[in-house]
């Protein structure tokens, strides 16, 4: 875990222009710059960065936030990651508080350019890569490489003073009867880097006819490949932009796809899509589409992927390959054109999930029927209830039955959290709420939120300290005014009389109340009111 002082000393190193700057092109405008949003299209810029306030907003979709805030939304990092990220932007060294402290990701990244300097001198494996319709400028953007012998790969780390600690807890090296050994060995390379752009393992494809074709770097601290997806790395900012990601299940699948165009590719590595990879699917909220080889270990796996990306609400669907063909063989052969229509039009999860389940029964046998019925009849019920609602009428076609015997859910909708709506606009009340959201320490000059007839939820928010996001925007409205303390206590005396003399005039209506209560509350009410035009808060 990164110690909070060290991140609290990386924030004091941080410049938002700088930041923001090395990602899009920002524009000076007074004392604040301008841009265009990176996180919606428009053309008049509407994206403003304050240099004093460190902080960020945009006036047209409401995003906003900091140095931090921006390379997670921008990059679709968690904190974590975002932090690591602007540490080795601005050459901060963080520190740590346990012992998974911070890793020299020097070991691996050395092995891996010898890893690549390699390839082009072995024939064998150099002349496999071009065979399979691999070019030089794909061969150099995944920077495939080639592991020599054990002895080879050890004597490089000790050569150049490699830390051997290192290079055995990123799964490089381990040790054995005889001694340290090489885990890759004669085999083809595939870096695999981090969510964060950190190289954390390799993949490798044997040549030499090992039983284990392809071989994953073992499970450390960094590397889980469960968590990780090949490719997306070089894929990442192509997803976002295209709002689409297509999920194969091999390397060269990957690379191929790129070369042809379809740069928003990745591919899982040598496991079946689960559950841990749906946060990674999910950044951006791209569309999914996996894309799968036509033999039953790639159906079965089509179908639990389906299950699981219909279940959590995922868009997309399903392509499959017959013939033995995969997306690297229609690439090499030049089928960009089908690719693309297959990729344009695919198998909708729920259809393929039903469809494919509804195959491994004999539905002309009304007990398989049955019980064909019992197992989708479940999964249905595990999507959400507009999805169920949509697709109860496909599942009887599907089963030849009356919907009638389809059972669905009724689960209530949750309302989704209200936006702030600022149509309405009082200036004075907004500069009330800009001051105290820079001054917390003036929150306790506030006695009642009803004084405010227009942005009472939006005082009770900075109040409270919540919602803030929805209200950054304020600090960099020049038309909001930033009051001085005596100026905030002035304003509040302005709302607060108006205020107190309207709850003078309901108090004699108030039929709660007994008379000896209602003169009480007069006299208070007044002297408040005295109190009010003295200046007296």
């Amino acid at each position: 875990m990164i110690a909070k002082n060290s991140i609290e000393n990386l924030k004091n190193n941080l410049d938002v222009v700088d930041i923001i700057s090395q990602y899009i092109q920002v524009k000076k405008a007074g004392a604040n710059f301008k841009a265009c949003c990176p996180f919606h299209g428009e053309k008049t810029p509407s994206f403003v960065i304050s240099p004093s306030k460190q902080i960020y907003h945009c006036f047209g979709c409401g995003v906003g936030g900091d140095s931090i805030k921006f390379v997670m939304e921008y990059e679709k990092l968690s904190y974590p990651e975002a932090i690591e990220k602007l540490a080795s932007m601005v050459n901060f060294t963080l520190e740590y508080d346990n012992n998974s402290a911070s890793y020299d990701y020097k070991v691996i990244e050395k092995l891996n350019d010898y890893y690549v300097k390699l390839l082009s001198t072995k024939k064998e494996a150099y002349d496999y890569i071009l065979s399979r319709g691999i070019s030089n400028s794909s061969i150099e953007k995944f920077q495939i490489g080639y592991a020599p012998s054990s002895n080879e790969t050890l004597n490089y780390l000790k050569s150049n003073f490699l830390n051997l600690a290192q290079a055995q807890d990123f799964g490089l090296i381990d040790s054995g009867q005889n001694g340290l050994y090489a885990r890759f060995i004669e085999r083809i390379t595939f870096p695999i880097y981090s969510l964060s752009s950190k190289l954390v393992g390799f993949g490798g494809r044997t040549i030499t006819g090992h039983n284990a074709k392809y071989i994953n770097s073992p499970q450390t601290k960094m590397f889980n490949k469960s968590k990780l997806l090949y490719g997306y790395n070089l894929a990442k900012q192509n997803i976002y932009s295209k709002k689409q990601i297509i999920v194969t299940e091999g390397y060269l699948d990957v690379i191929m796809l790129h070369q042809a165009g379809f740069d928003n590719a990745v591919a899982t590595l040598g496991t079946a899509l689960t559950q841990e990879h749906l946060p990674i699917l999910n950044r951006g909220e791209p569309k999914v589409i996996v894309a799968y080889d036509g033999d039953k270990a790639g159906l079965n796996a089509a179908l639990k992927a389906s299950i699981i990306l219909s279940k959590n609400g995922f868009d997309g669907g399903v392509v499959i390959f017959g013939d033995g063909y995969d997306p690297a063989d229609m690439v090499k052969e030049g089928q960009i054109e089908q690719l693309n229509n297959m990729f344009s039009n695919p198998k909708p999860f729920v259809e393929f999930a039903i469809n494919t389940q509804i195959e491994q029964y004999d539905i002309k046998n009304p007990n398989e029927k049955q019980k064909a019925l019992g197992v989708l009849n479940e999964y249905l019920q595990s999507l959400n209830p507009i999805m169920q609602e949509e697709y109860k009428p496909y599942l009887a076609s599907a089963l030849n039955i009356n919907s009638s015997l389809i059972q669905i859910r009724n689960t209530i909708l949750q309302n989704s959290p209200k936006q702030i709506n600022l149509s309405s606009i009082d200036i004075a009340e907004l500069s009330i709420v800009k001051t105290l959201m820079e001054y917390k320490e003036y929150i306790p000059l506030i006695k009642d939120v009803n004084i405010f007839s227009t942005h009472t939820q939006e005082l009770v928010d900075v109040m409270q300290n919540i919602n803030i996001e929805k209200l950054r925007g304020l600090l960099l409205q020049d038309e909001i005014k930033l009051y001085s303390e005596e100026e905030l206590k002035q304003q509040l005396i302005i709302l607060t009389i108006p205020y107190y003399e309207k709850v003078l005039q309901q108090i004699p209506n108030d039929s709660t109340l007994d008379i000896k209560t209602k003169m009480r509350k007069i006299r208070e009410t007044k002297d408040k009111i005295q109190q009010l035009k003295k200046g007296k808060l």
